[in-house]
């Protein structure tokens, strides 16, 4: 079982094109950890306002009426993919990885498969 920062240290130096990683409680908007970002991705930043994605997506998923569970929620840029993973299992409602890649150098099927991994081996 992986810790926060070893798992989000997992997440950009083994998903190609990953440009930085966070775990983010959406109850708080909070960053539990972060790794990678630049100043011109504030991992702060994109943490507080995804939470207001996932907690958007939750809401209309409860208005449909819904029985089923967001896997990923996926943010196509120009030149940038966003994706947001809510975490299962005991223990960990509420929380979600997120991960911003390079498009130009991210194989997408991959980065989702790998972040799978981390997430199955991730311990809050």
């Amino acid at each position: 079982m992986a810790n926060t920062e070893a798992a989000l240290k997992e997440a950009v130096t083994t998903i190609e094109g990953a440009l930085g990683a966070a775990l983010v409680d959406y109850s708080s908007g909070m960053a539990l950890g972060t790794v990678g970002g630049s100043k011109d991705l504030d991992l702060t930043v994109a943490a507080a306002g995804n939470t207001d994605v996932v907690r958007s997506k939750v809401r209309t998923m409860e208005l449909l009426g819904l029985k089923d569970e967001i896997e990923d929620i996926l943010i196509t840029l120009g030149s940038q993919y966003h994706l947001i993973r809510l975490l299962k299992g005991r223990g960990n409602s509420g929380l979600f990885l997120y991960l911003a890649l390079d498009k130009s150098r991210a194989n997408l099927a991959m980065a989702r498969h790998q972040l799978g991994k981390i997430e199955s081996s991730l311990e809050v």
